[in-house]
């Protein structure tokens, strides 16, 4: 799923227009149809700022949104910058070991709860 496509399906999931989520944005509804279509003029994907308040108003997931257009979320991108090391051995995992990795983290998490 694009981004684009996922805005567009989250709002017609609230039952709103372009012209009624461009309005409750403070943006064009002209602005969101090129949001939608992925076509924008000056950018690939609209601002952090921007795809933070469709979050809101669409009551989406920002993350999953920021993502889907190829923005690593703010808290994500810190700890990226803290811990390079940590991020670089993840990264150089293959998907069974990381699958591993994240079942002893999720294991961790619950033995502490």
């Amino acid at each position: 799923m694009t981004f684009g496509s996922h805005v567009r399906e989250l709002r017609k999931a609230k039952s709103l227009t372009q012209r009624a989520l461009a309005e409750k944005l403070g943006i064009s509804f002209t602005y969101l149809s090129k949001v939608e279509a992925e076509k924008l003029d000056f950018a690939q994907y609209p601002s952090e700022r921007l795809i933070r308040e469709l979050a809101t108003v669409l009551d989406a997931d920002a993350d999953e949104l920021l993502l889907l257009a190829k923005k690593i979320p703010t808290e994500i991108r810190d700890r990226v910058i803290e811990r390079p090391d940590a991020f670089r051995k993840l990264a150089a995992l293959d998907d069974a070991s990381l699958d591993e990795v994240i079942r002893h983290v999720d294991r961790r998490k619950k033995a502490k709860c």
